[in-house]
């Protein structure tokens, strides 16, 4: 039974290799359109579809933890540190299920993400976890499988509200423009000896300079 008098409680899973604002400013916008209870910001630590990133996991939690100090609407989430393994979103869901059964959950995915989602490990158990919050840029609905777009059809929901009155089961879209910032992006300005500066906080930047990473 869904708790409808508690808002839903959004979920950014990524490398965050580092974080940056492209990852703050959309979680911070989602928080405030959705009315969501705040943002949980979850970094990979064996990410099962790409590279081990090249930052241990525990420095790419500290660098998260700095860029949200202070900020009450993001929280700094470590459960795929604390266990071994490939960190399957599922799992992630199952944990976090645990620790709110009754609370709507919202993980965020970009269009990218949702239309490669049937390669994820038991991506179909997803939709029974959490809702889904697929962003996209204005204007821009990249083309979709047969298959992903029956599974949209089939749980898509056109009113905010039922993120709130549903604990998982829904899939909503919304527009968003997009920050043209990417960690890539940072990492390579860095490994060429030139400043990020003002791409990610300064807080972040300053545990880079501090550890020597990218270079």
């Amino acid at each position: 039974m869904t708790d409808t008098t508690a808002k839903p409680i959004g979920l950014l899973g990524g490398t965050f290799n580092p974080i940056h604002h492209g990852h703050l400013r959309l979680a911070l916008e989602l928080y405030e359109r959705l009315n969501l209870d705040h943002v949980r910001l979850i970094p990979s630590a064996n990410p099962p579809h790409r590279e081990q990133p090249s930052v241990s996991s525990r420095l790419r939690l500290e660098m998260v933890e700095a860029a949200i100090t202070d900020v009450e609407a993001l929280v700094a989430d470590a459960r795929e540190l604390e266990r071994e393994g490939p960190s399957y979103m599922v799992d992630t869901l199952s944990s976090l299920r645990i620790d709110f059964p009754d609370r709507s959950l919202c993980l965020i995915l970009g269009m990218d993400a949702f239309m490669g989602l049937a390669k994820w490990y038991q991506w179909e158990r997803l939709i029974e976890l959490t809702n889904l919050i697929v962003v996209h840029r204005p204007g821009k609905l990249l083309p979709m499988t047969k298959q992903m777009r029956k599974f949209l059809k089939r749980y898509q929901t056109y009113s905010r509200s039922e993120l709130a009155q549903h604990c998982a089961g829904k899939i909503f879209m919304e527009e968003i423009p997009e920050l043209m910032i990417s960690s890539t992006q940072i990492r390579a300005l860095i490994h060429q000896g030139k400043t990020p500066r003002y791409l990610l906080p300064i807080a972040v930047l300053q545990r880079i300079q501090h550890h020597q990473l990218y270079r």
